[in-house]
């Protein structure tokens, strides 16, 4: 008789975005005539830049030709492609990383759940608090958890690194050892930034204890900060302790499209094992390699035209977010984030709960956002509005909540 993956029973309710996309519907359907702004998920609004819509029809044209014609990609990804991310994305800040330790995948999101893979399920995680969902579902349903908690509202054997305004939602170094440690910086969902001497103490934290840092960088286009790295290999012996995410959703547009890269440097041993060789069979076995045009998309991210284009609709998105930082600051919120990356944190009034400030949001002012306690339960009490919207949207989001 088949049996079923029971730590999938563990899971409470359904994903966080999927629970927001069902009330919406609901909501949409009973009131046909409303014109909600969704500032929820974190989608972009903006069209692809010229310069990669350029590469897309270039590389659309030479797949109708036998003599230009591409199949599967290489297992790494192109080497055009990775050449092009380690010379700007690490090289050109100082980061010893090269093309053979970046692997192209689809994105960065499929990455985060499938990198725990080589790792074995007696490892203990460590997350924040509140943190993006799939970081901790992947683990729960490896097994690599005990059962959910509703009293704590945690799963039994993780780690939690609580993210609080008093700690200026950043994580302290946990007193019990994980084995695994999740960050994100630029966070999602707070927007908090992390210094290069602060990120440097988790490094080092790592290589002591022998952890392994899985560190996303999908934001990492928003900084604004000259202290703030944009690359975890920016720190001293990162090469030894940590794994790096990345993505072109958020940098260049790509959620439609679908591409990102994990770096796996050749120097992380566990166990007499280089996880590079463990990811490399991963990849190899499980995945078939990003589309050829999608990854000429991606090498025109970094070429002088898409360099600059992808500035200015980076620029655009975070004037959304320094509008709605400084809106919801003049009417009395208590707000952060906004200034290295495109979310803005709020903290629900009136003690409010999370879901109940979303269902208010939605009924009043017609407006969508992100419920903080989704994101862990050192996120009740506060709710995420993105910038990814377009400027009118934003503005006609900030003109509804003052009105409230």
């Amino acid at each position: 008789m088949v049996t079923v993956n029971k730590n999938y029973l563990k899971l409470p309710g359904s994903y966080l975005f999927s629970t927001i996309a069902k009330k919406v519907a609901a909501y949409q359907e009973a009131n046909p005539d409303v014109q909600i702004v969704r500032l929820g998920i974190g989608d972009v609004t903006q069209p692809l830049a010229p310069a990669i819509i350029d590469a897309l029809h270039k590389s659309v044209d030479e797949m109708a030709h036998a003599e230009t014609f591409h199949g599967y990609a290489p297992d790494l990804g192109y080497e055009f492609l990775r050449s092009a991310i380690a010379k700007n994305d690490y090289e050109a800040r100082g980061c010893q990383i090269s093309a053979d330790e970046i692997f192209v995948s689809d994105g960065a999101k499929s990455d985060s759940g499938n990198i725990q893979e080589i790792f074995g399920t007696e490892n203990k995680v460590a997350v924040c608090d509140p943190v993006y969902p799939v970081y901790v579902d992947t683990n729960v349903m490896a097994g690599r958890t005990g059962d959910y908690n509703k009293k704590n509202e945690n799963f039994d054997g993780v780690i939690y690194m609580p993210c609080l305004e008093s700690n200026g939602f950043l994580p302290e170094l946990p007193v019990e050892t994980p084995d695994l440690i999740y960050l994100c910086f630029p966070n999602n969902p707070s927007g908090a930034a992390i210094t290069k001497d602060k990120l440097q103490e988790w490094v080092d934290y790592a290589n002591e204890n022998g952890s392994v840092i899985i560190y996303d960088a999908a934001y990492e286009a928003y900084i604004t900060e000259e202290n703030v790295p944009h690359s975890i290999y920016e720190c001293e012996g990162a090469r030894t302790c940590a794994i790096e995410l990345r993505s072109f959703s958020k940098n260049a547009g790509f959620t439609g499209v679908r591409l990102g890269f994990t770096v796996v440097p050749k120097d992380l041993v566990r166990e007499g094992v280089a996880l590079h060789d463990l990811w490399a069979r991963r990849h190899g076995t499980k995945f078939n390699g990003a589309p050829y045009i999608v990854q000429r998309a991606g090498e025109a991210v970094y070429s002088p035209e898409g360099k600059a284009q992808l500035k200015e609709q980076v620029a655009y998105y975070m004037r959304n977010a320094h509008t709605i930082y400084n809106g919801l600051k003049e009417a009395g919120y208590s707000v952060s984030g906004g200034v290295n990356a495109p979310y803005i944190w709020l903290k629900t009034p009136n003690n409010m709960s999370s879901w109940d400030f979303f269902d208010y949001l939605l009924e009043n002012a017609h407006v969508v956002g992100t419920p903080g306690s989704g994101f862990g339960a050192h996120g009740e009490g506060f709710f995420r509005l993105t910038a990814f919207g377009s400027y009118e949207n934003t503005q006609e989001a900030l003109r509804r909540i003052k009105a409230l």
